[in-house]
Parts: structure tokens; sequence; C-alpha cells
């Protein structure tokens, strides 16, 4: 759900000067940064104590370190090389297995620490390279603290378990009941997100054997809150300090992921490489049956994740109408980038300014409020907490969902200028079109919080621009007089096969 970032990553905002993954804020709150530094010692006591018991006083005395990918030769990805992973498969019952004992199966004893594999150099067989070409440095891990066997745990997400759990609004009119039972029906359940999870952490766990010192997020809307149970799973893998060129460097390791998926993880089904401007690996895992894309290094999918993540629960309105309004566009056909319509991504940032700009606003500018806690530069470990302690909004605006609604129809269908205007959720308005080369000939301008391009460039056909308008208007017309769901979608039949 997240956008494609520009072809060499480049952000036209004024960046500060800084590393990949950016500084601390000066300004970020003292109990976040206390967890920090609490992070780092934890972790650096607990190498220190494995390395001690494990008699192992080398890597005791020795400070972590960035190695290179590998040898230099290239990745032997025949189906006949030996290998410990050679048919790996996950056992269907999974959620049930201890996770210790899962990991027994797919790992040796004499690699159970991430950690130490920064410490001393891999073995051999276990070290694959990237092409001698491409000179790519290897991140240190985010500091993780281990548990006491020294694996490391999966993305934690206590906030979006929460969150899960927000108290829905009270609706009054038809239209507000059916919209919050179509919610009810169709959102992301704590069960769906779990099992996102493991496979994130399971494929985690192979991918660090060829690059050690990567990490695989989960992103989009299956973490922010807008998900739905048959989303997709959208993950990126963070491989490096410097900026990835999409083009030549991501599409090589997405290459090798590729056949690795492909040679050797029998769970994996139908693994493809997508050559899009960020270019994806598709694949299916056959124990959870969720779908999933994977991208290099496309780190603005994290940090509007969580941006929009904030959003969706500061306010116990916002999550209802992004699913109805998703719904809809998915019905009319105006709901997918890759046929030249709207993505859901774009959808989102439509609804957030909608609220934004009403006389009464229903929401901030996250951007402009919590600086702090949305700093483009901020270290990528710190992304997910950072926002954590954000109160909830209070609007004296109290308009039912059901209105809210028929009025974001109406403000696109008839308000909006299109020509003229550019939506910006970083400042809570709309914006005069930019007159650059990236934004000349798009019929809709939404600009990305994070990097400033547009999330809607795939809306460059006039035809496909008149059938989203064309959508806009017939449904608010329908729906301004007779304020029924039925009337633009199936809506006891989506319930329904939902609950089954």
């Amino acid at each position: 759900m997240f956008p494609n970032s520009p072809k060499l990553g480049r952000a036209p905002f004024p960046m500060p000067a800084g590393d990949f993954l950016g500084k601390l804020p000066l300004s970020l709150g003292p109990a976040i940064l206390a967890q920090h530094q609490k992070q780092i010692m934890d972790l650096k006591n607990a190498s220190l104590s494995r390395a001690f018991l494990g008699g192992n006083l080398d890597a005791a005395s020795v400070s972590a370190q960035t190695w290179p990918f590998g040898n230099g030769r290239p990745l032997p990805l025949s189906p006949s090389s030996s290998s410990t992973f050679q048919g790996t498969k996950r056992r269907s019952d999974e959620q049930q297995v201890p996770f210790d004992i899962k990991r027994q199966r797919i790992q040796s004893p004499q690699q159970s620490s991430a950690l130490l594999r920064q410490l001393v150099p891999l073995r051999e067989e276990r070290r694959y390279s990237v092409p001698a070409s491409m000179k790519i440095p290897v991140i240190q891990a985010p500091p993780r603290t281990p548990d006491v066997k020294g694996r490391l745990p999966p993305l934690q997400d206590s906030q979006a378990t929460h969150y899960l759990e927000t108290t829905l609004p009270v609706a009054k009119d038809k239209l507000s009941v059916q919209i919050l039972e179509l919610f009810q029906a169709c959102q992301q359940q704590a069960s769906d997100l779990k099992k996102k999870d493991i496979c994130r952490a399971e494929l985690q766990r192979e991918i660090q054997q060829m690059f050690p010192s990567s990490r695989l997020y989960l992103v989009g809307s299956s973490l922010n809150g807008f998900g739905t149970r048959d989303s997709d799973a959208d993950l990126c893998l963070v491989m490096q300090e410097e900026l990835v060129n999409q083009e030549t460097e991501a599409r090589q390791i997405l290459n090798m992921i590729l056949k690795y998926f492909y040679n050797r993880l029998a769970y994996i089904e139908k693994p493809q490489l997508i050559r899009a401007k960020v270019p994806i690996v598709k694949f299916r895992d056959k124990v959870s049956g969720v779908e999933f894309d994977l991208n290099v290094n496309n780190v603005v999918g994290i940090r509007n994740t969580f941006l929009l993540r904030t959003y969706a629960h500061i306010e116990n309105r916002v999550r209802p109408l992004v699913l109805v309004v998703k719904q809809w566009a998915t019905h009319f056909g105006i709901n997918d980038a890759s046929r030249g319509t709207l993505s859901s991504y774009t959808l989102v940032l439509m609804v957030l300014h909608y609220l934004q700009t009403l006389p009464e606003p229903i929401l901030p500018s996250l951007q402009r409020k919590y600086p702090e806690c949305f700093a483009p530069t901020m270290q990528l470990n710190l992304v997910p907490q950072a926002p954590s302690h954000i109160p909830p909004f209070f609007s004296k605006n109290g308009s039912s969902i059901g209105e809210l609604f028929v009025g974001f129809l109406k403000y696109f269908a008839t308000e909006f200028d299109w020509t003229k205007h550019m939506i910006s959720v970083r400042e809570a308005k709309v914006l005069p079109r930019p007159d650059r080369v990236e934004w000349r000939n798009k019929f809709i301008c939404v600009e990305e919080p994070f990097d400033g391009s547009n999330t809607a460039r795939a809306v460059h056909e006039k035809q496909k621009f008149v059938i989203i308008q064309d959508a806009f208007l017939k449904t608010y017309h329908r729906m301004k007089d007779k304020k029924d769901l039925n009337g633009i979608l199936p809506l006891r039949a989506t319930i329904n096969g939902k609950k089954r």
C-alpha cells in the first residue's frame, strides 16, 4: 500500500545532513531516548554474557563490525546444491508450535545467534555475495534486545495490537450503522496480523543467511490500521546505509532472493519478480495463504506506515470511513494503480485530507503538530515507537460516519479543483500544483508526506481520470438523497462473505 519512491530514492524535500538511518531528533521525548539507550546497553551486555558463557573470549572483546556480503563468488542456487535449508517447509500448525522448537528445524546450533554472526565471520558455505560490481555496505542491525537463547524476536508491534481494539463511534443513522457493520466484518483481525508477522519473522531468518545484517519490516495496510481481512502484506527489506538504485542494485538483490525462494523454500509459492519502477518480488505463503510483496530499501513505506497508523487511531471515525471508501472504490474499479487508477494509499491520503480541511477539522497535521515524532531522518528502529505517546484528537465536529462519507464524495465530485490543486496531508491543506516534470501531465496530484512524490502518478490517462471523476459524481448523486449503502455496494453479500 505504500507508494513507489523516486527512481534513485532522492527526496525533493531538503534533507538534513546525516546517514541513511538518520539521527535522534533533539526534541524526542525523554522516555523514548531512555528506552533507546536501554536497548543499546541490554544488547551489549547480552552479547558479552553469551560470549563469556560460551568460552568465546575473543568475541567478547571484539566490538561489532560490518562484514561484506561474502566472498565474491556467485550465489550457488541450483536445486542440486547441498544446503541445510534444502526443501525446508513450514508446518501448517506453526502457530501452535513453540517458537524455539520451530527454530531448531531451520538453524544449526553454530548459527543460533544473529548477533554473533556480526562478531565473527560466517562459514564460507553460508556467505553469499552480491555481484562484485555492487559496492553496497551492510548496515548494523537496529538495536533489538535478544532473548536468553540469542535469537532475534519478531518485529513486535504492541501499539498495533492495542489499536485494533479502538472503541468504535456510536451510529444513530442507517448509513452509519451500515458502514460500521461493513467495517466490523471486513477489518483485519489480530489473528490476521499475527500470521503475517510469523511469516515475516521466518523469512527474515532465511534472508539473513544471505545478508546477515538485513532487517525485514512489515509495512503498509497490514500494520497501519487500514487493512482488511484479505489485504496483501507488504515487506520492506532494509539492506544498507546508502540509497539503493531501484533499477539495478535492488533488482539484482531481489533476483537472488527470488532464486533462493524458488529453489529452497517449499512453503513459498509462485515467487515472481515484478520489474516496476520500484521492483518487488511477489509470492504466496502456503501456510497462511497470505500474498506478499517484497521490496528493497523503499524505507519511505516504513515511515508512512506509522504516520498513517497514528492517524487511524487518534480519531475513531477514521478507520471505518477509510474502509468504506476503499470498498466503494474497489467495487467501482478505481482502486488499482497497476491499471491506471488510484492506489489504496492514495485513497487513504484523500480521506485524511478531506477530514483535515473541513470547516471544523476532524484531524490535524500530525507532522506539523508533532514534528519530533515524524522526523524524516529518524532512525528506523525508533520510527515505530516515536508516535506512541500521541494522545487522541478531540474535534468539535460531531458529524456521523454516514455524513462524512457523503461529504467526502461531494468534496471530490463538486468542490475540489483537480486542475489547480495538489492534496497535502503534510500541510493539512490544498497546495498549488507543482510545475516540476514529475507533476506535469498528471491528472491527480497527491503529495507523499515524506518524500514529496506524487502518489497518484499512475493516473496519467485522460480516460482513467474521467472514470474516476464519474464514479465520484454518480455515487454522490445516489447517496445524497437515499443514504443507503445497498445502492452502491453489494453490502449483504460482502458482509456474509467475510463472516464465513
